[in-house]
């Protein structure tokens, strides 16, 4: 008759070990989570929470007699009939169209003198044309608005001395210009850092092999710096894409300068603000808010999907 040893230690499953094992897993991933929570609480709370309450409110409208009613997709049938928040729609899609590209080009051509090397005193023009970013936005469109005015300011004193008739920068052909100047003034340093940025990280043998089969300065610029930085380039597209969407600052303030031009659906965001502030409609300006947020990630994606499908 055989008889049966018992296994060995060897040949036992490791249960202590594995809970063990377990257990510290645990423990980390409970201490993973956090480190995490305090940036989902906040997030939750400034980002989540406000989209939540703006849809809720979206599906809402306040009459006069009950209060507030259930209307479902009534708001946004409005939002897209509403021949005024398209009006705005419109102005900032061709100021999207026209001043990007302006403001990203200016950037992209700074950038490129300052890495080229041959630019006397770099880091006073780096310093110089980046400067306008620190200015605050209220502090620049008020002193951009004193130069424009026509019966005080630059303009007037151009038209006064030199008996010239420089055309009105306030008047409604006008302002829209004027406002992308202001734009373009305060945002060209904070792109050109960007690609500035990109091009500094460029391998110098990329360069070293362009002047060994005796590529030119335009040559190296185009097949070798800009395909470099293509991804600040369209990172930069994006936020500029973001920030004209958002546009609302400038002809805010210059609406008490201009009140003819400047009307108070120029922007979405402006006729949001007015439905909400002045008109008290705060159910119909959350509308506004969802659908041009949805407007503005299209937008976003397209631009990044077109980027990266380029790159590859």
């Amino acid at each position: 008759m055989a008889v049966l040893s018992p296994p060995s230690a060897a040949g036992r499953p490791a249960t202590g070990r594995r809970r063990s094992d377990g257990g510290r897993v645990g423990r980390r991933r409970l201490a993973g989570w956090g480190f995490v929570a305090p940036f989902l609480v906040v997030f939750a709370l400034v980002f989540l929470a406000p989209i939540a309450y703006s849809i809720y409110l979206s599906l809402y409208r306040d009459q006069l007699i009950g209060g507030n009613h259930f209307v479902g997709l009534d708001n946004y049938t409005q939002a897209f009939q509403d021949h005024e928040f398209w009006s705005g729609l419109g102005r900032v899609g061709l100021f999207l169209i026209v001043q990007v590209p302006i403001m990203l080009g200016i950037a992209l051509l700074v950038a490129l003198a300052l890495d080229s090397g041959r630019l006397y005193g770099r880091d006073f023009f780096r310093i110089s044309i980046f400067l306008p970013y620190a200015v605050p936005a209220v502090v620049a469109t008020l002193m951009w608005g004193f130069m424009y005015g026509k019966r005080f300011g630059l303009v007037a004193s151009i038209n006064q001395h030199l008996h010239t008739s420089i055309p009105d920068p306030l008047s409604p052909s006008w302002v829209l210009a004027s406002i992308g100047n202001i734009v373009t003034w305060e945002f060209v340093g904070y792109n050109m850092l960007i690609f500035y940025a990109a091009l500094r990280v460029v391998p110098e043998s990329l360069y070293e092999a362009a002047e060994i089969d005796g590529a030119g300065q335009w040559r190296v610029i185009r097949s070798i710096k800009i395909p470099a930085i293509r991804g600040a380039l369209v990172i930069a597209t994006i936020f500029s894409v973001i920030g004209s969407f958002q546009l609302f600052n400038e002809p805010s303030i210059l609406k008490s300068l201009a009140p003819n031009a400047i009307t108070t659906y120029f922007t979405p965001n402006l006729y949001t603000y007015s439905l909400s502030f002045s008109g008290q409609q705060h159910n119909y300006a959350a509308t506004v808010a969802i659908v041009m947020g949805v407007v503005t990630m299209i937008v976003a994606y397209l631009v990044q999907l077109r980027g990266m499908r380029k790159e590859a």
